[in-house]
């Protein structure tokens, strides 16, 4: 079997990760020129195309294994290193921009329960990095080798990869109160809450977080029991913003009631469908190797997940 230099594969994973040759030169202080002989010779080895010149750029089928290679790498030093530190922790300095160890979390999570699970392992030198998704297409990185694990709502391990439960959060639908009572309250018994029902959420807009998320529609679907649903959508792609946006008057929204409860409690939302609550479990997967740091990454997750997340 051939042995790839790691240079060279350190600079397709740059190519890759930094969406181009001239940003990849920079991160690995080199020229263009020198990047591009360096995809050209692993190229040449390896005897295909590794890089699909597209806007953006990405890895050809075999550029994705080179790609989940040069991650195993990197978890293999970053493994190393902390052994290392153990035994001698004043003989190494930090670890190289480019042996960042990826994982994949939605923006939920990351608003809620997940940076707290991640803290110690950052200051314990860990070079992270965390890209977000939504929940039901982060696995699609993990499938693809670009991070080493992703927290997802998929149950079935992928290939190579084991899977752990977290827990469910919990989601309700939120408008800011004089929203809501302008225009959810037309019908409403005097004294009554306004709620949202199968017979009005159509008269107001719902802020989502993009165009993949569907929280909002199976949300209402569940809560009423309908099989079809349209909605009047906004789009703001970040979990706090959409809380921001309902507190502004925008719309009504769903979202993690970790996020929305304390807003809850002091009067600056109010819960707009109080009978419904829609769980949704979580779970982490990772690739299946012997290693401390995903053991460190999957118990850290495990128990902030477990003082967060519902059984």
């Amino acid at each position: 079997m051939s042995t790839f230099d790691p240079d060279a594969l350190e600079c397709l994973a740059a190519i890759v990760e930094e969406g181009g040759f001239e940003r990849a030169a920079q991160r690995l202080s080199i020229t263009q020129s020198a990047v591009s002989q360096r995809l050209r010779a692993l190229e040449a080895q390896v005897g295909t195309v590794l890089i699909v010149r597209s806007r953006p750029l990405k890895p050809t089928s075999a550029g994705q294994l080179l790609l989940k290679h040069t991650k195993m790498l990197r978890l293999l030093r970053a493994d190393l290193e902390r052994d290392l530190k153990e035994l001698a922790p004043s003989s190494l300095g930090g670890a190289r921009e480019e042996e960042r160890i990826s994982i994949a979390i939605n923006a939920d999570s990351i608003a809620t329960w997940a940076m707290q699970a991640l803290t110690d392992l950052a200051q314990q030198g860990l070079p992270m990095e965390i890209i977000t998704d939504d929940q039901d297409f982060t696995h699609e990185w993990l499938r693809e080798g670009q991070v080493l694990g992703c927290v997802t709502t998929l149950k079935q391990a992928l290939r190579g990869c084991k899977v752990v439960t977290l827990g469910a959060m919990e989601y309700v639908a939120v408008a800011e109160p004089g929203f809501a009572r302008e225009r959810l309250g037309k019908g409403a018994a005097p004294g009554t809450d306004p709620v949202l029902t199968a017979h009005n959420f159509r008269d107001v807009p719902f802020v989502a977080f993009n165009r993949k998320d569907d929280m909002q529609s199976e949300f209402v679907g569940k809560a009423f029991g309908l099989k079809r649903v349209t909605l009047n959508q906004l789009f703001v792609p970040s979990s706090e913003g959409q809380v921001r946006a309902v507190l502004a008057g925008w719309g009504v929204s769903v979202v993690p009631r970790l996020l929305a409860q304390g807003l809850i409690d002091q009067g600056q939302l109010a819960n707009v469908a109080p009978a419904y609550i829609l769980p949704i479990q979580l779970y982490w997967h990772c690739w299946n190797l012997e290693s401390e740091v995903l053991d460190a990454l999957t118990a850290a997750l495990k128990q902030s997940a477990a003082q967060s997340l519902v059984p």
